[in-house]
C-alpha cells in the first residue's frame, strides 16, 4: 500500500510540476527575460519622453514645431504598431524585434549625431520621424511572441505584465532616470545614455529567450503574404465592433501624448514648477497607470470587461482630464495636489487596459487579427493626441482651456461607444466549444 501510495505521489508530481515563481506571478517563463529586456528597452525609449518637449523649446524651437514633431513620430508609431503583426505572421516574432533594435539604435545615433547636435531642425523631423518606426516593432513584436506562446490560462496575465513593463519604462523609469543624469551628465549626453539603455535591453531580450515559437513564421507557409496583410486590415469592415473598438484604444492614451508635448511647459514655464518636479508628478501618474494596468483587469474578471472601460475609463477620463489641469491651478504651488489628480488620471487611462481582453472574444476565429486592429489605434493614439492640440490651436486659438475639454468631451463619447461592444451568442458559443475540446484558442492566425 505504502509503494503504491508512493508510485502515485511520484506520478502527480510528474504530471503538475512545481511553479516557479514567474508563473506564479503570471509570466509564462520561457519569455521572462524577454519581459526583463522590455523593461529596459522601454525605460531607454522614454527617457526623453519627460523633457524633449522642454528642450526643444529652450534650443529655439517653437511649440508649433513641437507639436509637428510629435505629430509625424506618431504617425510612423502607428504604422509600425500595425505592422507589426502581420510581419510577425510572415518572418516570426523574434526577427521583428531584431529589425526594431537595430532600425531604433542606428536611427537614434543619426537624430542625435546630424538632428540634436547642431540642433538642425529639419535633420531633427527627419531622423525623429524615422525613430518612430523602431519601439513599436520590438514591442508589439513582443506582444504578438506572448500571443504565440503563452497558454490561454496565463494569456491575460501576461498581457498585463506586458503592458505594465511596457508603461513603466515608457515614461515612468526613463523619466526618472532623465532626472538624476541630467544634473550630472547634462541634456544631450542623456540622450546618449538612453541609447545604451535600449541595446542592453534588446540583447537580454532576443539574446537570453530561447522560446521557440518566435523564432519561425506563425502562419502556414501556403499563405500569401499579401492575404496575411488584408486580413489584418479587411477584419474592420468584416467585423465592425473591431473599428469601434480600435476607435477607442486611440482615444486611451492620445491625451497621454498630448499632454507629453504641452504639460512640460504648462508645469515648468506657467506654473513654475522645476523641471525635477515636473518629471517627479510624470512618475507618479505613470506609476499610477502601470499598477492600475493589473488591477483593472482583476477588476474586469469580476464587473466585466465593457463595464470597466466605460466607466472607470471613459467617464473617469471625462472627470480626471479636467481635474488635471485645473487643480494646479486652484492650488498653485502645490506639488501633492496636483499629483493627487495626476494619479487619478493615470488610473483611468489603464481602466482601458480590459479592452485587450475583450477583443479576442469578439473575434475569437481572429484574434490576431483583431489585436493588430488595438495595435494600430495604440499606435494612431501617438499622432491623434498632438494633432488635437493643433486642432484646437488652430480653432480655438491658443491657450489649453479648449484643449482640456474636447478631451474630456472624447472620452466621455469613448464611454458610449464601449457600450456597443457586445460579444455575439455565436463568439461567445465557439469560444465555449473551443474551451470544452480543451483547444489554444489565443493562437495568432488570420
Amino acid at each position: 500500500m505504502t509503494r503504491l501510495r508512493l508510485e502515485s505521489m511520484n506520478m502527480s508530481e510528474t504530471a503538475a510540476p512545481k511553479r516557479g515563481l514567474a508563473e506564479i506571478l503570471g509570466i509564462p517563463r520561457a519569455l521572462f527575460w524577454a519581459f526583463v529586456g522590455q523593461l529596459l528597452f522601454m525605460v531607454g525609449d522614454g527617457v526623453e519622453a519627460g523633457y524633449l518637449d522642454t528642450y526643444m523649446l529652450h534650443h529655439g524651437h517653437s511649440q508649433g514645431f513641437v507639436n509637428e514633431l510629435f505629430t509625424l513620430y506618431g504617425i510612423t508609431v502607428m504604422i509600425a504598431a500595425w505592422f507589426s503583426g502581420p510581419l510577425s505572421d510572415l518572418m516570426g516574432p523574434k526577427k521583428v524585434m531584431w529589425i526594431g533594435l537595430v532600425l531604433w539604435s542606428v536611427l537614434e545615433v543619426c537624430f542625435l549625431t546630424f538632428g540634436l547636435g547642431p540642433n538642425s531642425g529639419p535633420m531633427i523631423l527627419f531622423f525623429y520621424a524615422l525613430r518612430g518606426f523602431a519601439y513599436p516593432l520590438f514591442a508589439y513584436g513582443f506582444l504578438v511572441w506572448i500571443a504565440a506562446a503563452t497558454p490561454a490560462a496565463m494569456l491575460g496575465s501576461a498581457a498585463g505584465w506586458f503592458w505594465f513593463s511596457f508603461s513603466a519604462g515608457l515614461p515612468m523609469l526613463g523619466s526618472q532616470f532623465a532626472r538624476y543624469t541630467i544634473p550630472y551628465l547634462g541634456e544631450l549626453k542623456t540622450f546618449w545614455c538612453s541609447l545604451g539603455l535600449v541595446i542592453v535591453g534588446g540583447l537580454i531580450a532576443l539574446l537570453f529567450t530561447h522560446e521557440p515559437t518566435g523564432k519561425k513564421r506563425l502562419l502556414p507557409d501556403h499563405v500569401p503574404t499579401k492575404d496575411i496583410f488584408f486580413g489584418s486590415l479587411s477584419i474592420m469592415w468584416r467585423e465592425p465592433k473591431t473599428t469601434i473598438a480600435g476607435i477607442v484604444r486611440i482615444v486611451d492614451t492620445s491625451s497621454e501624448y498630448a499632454f507629453l508635448a504641452i504639460m512640460p511647459a504648462f508645469f515648468v514655464d506657467q506654473l513654475h514648477f522645476t523641471l525635477g518636479q515636473w518629471l517627479n508628478l510624470l512618475s507618479l501618474i505613470f506609476l499610477s497607470n502601470i499598477l492600475f494596468n493589473l488591477v483593472s483587469g482583476m477588476v474586469a474578471d469580476m464587473l466585466g470587461h465593457r463595464f470597466v472601460v466605460a466607466v472607470f475609463g471613459g467617464i473617469g477620463g471625462f472627470i480626471a482630464i479636467p481635474l488635471f489641469y485645473y487643480v494646479p491651478l486652484w492650488f498653485p504651488g502645490n506639488f501633492w495636489a496636483a499629483a493627487a489628480a495626476g494619479i487619478f488620471y493615470g488610473s483611468t487611462v489603464a481602466a482601458f487596459v480590459p479592452l485587450s481582453g475583450l477583443m479576442p472574444q469578439i473575434c475569437p476565429r481572429e484574434k490576431a487579427a483583431a489585436l493588430s486592429i488595438l495595435g494600430l489605434g495604440a499606435g494612431a493614439s501617438t499622432w491623434v493626441g498632438p494633432a488635437v492640440v493643433s486642432l484646437c490651436g488652430a480653432v480655438f486659438g491658443p491657450g489649453l482651456n479648449y484643449v482640456i475639454w474636447t478631451f474630456a468631451v472624447i472620452y466621455l463619447a469613448s464611454a458610449g461607444m464601449t457600450l456597443a461592444l457586445k460579444i455575439s451568442p455565436e463568439a461567445r458559443r465557439y469560444t465555449e466549444e473551443a474551451a470544452a475540446r480543451g483547444e489554444v484558442t489565443t493562437a495568432v492566425g488570420h
